[in-house]
């Protein structure tokens, strides 16, 4: 997850009034995407679900789980 401006191939959501902008291949294997800011005794951040299964990873970078 990062700071981006759109671009051609981005598909563009909002949810809870946030504008989210996702890669378009990458958003039709992964959709639906949930997002949700999250505290817990860790810390607090956003957590991401998908249905990207966990041992497939993405094309697009090398960070992926």
């Amino acid at each position: 997850m990062a700071l981006d401006e759109s671009k051609e191939d981005d598909e563009i959501f909002t949810e809870q009034g946030i504008k989210y902008v996702v890669n378009k291949p990458l958003f039709e294997k992964v959709k639906p995407v949930g997002i949700d800011y999250v505290q817990t005794p860790r810390g607090a951040g956003f957590k991401l679900s998908s249905n990207l299964d966990a041992g497939e990873g993405c094309s697009s970078c090398s960070t992926c789980d």
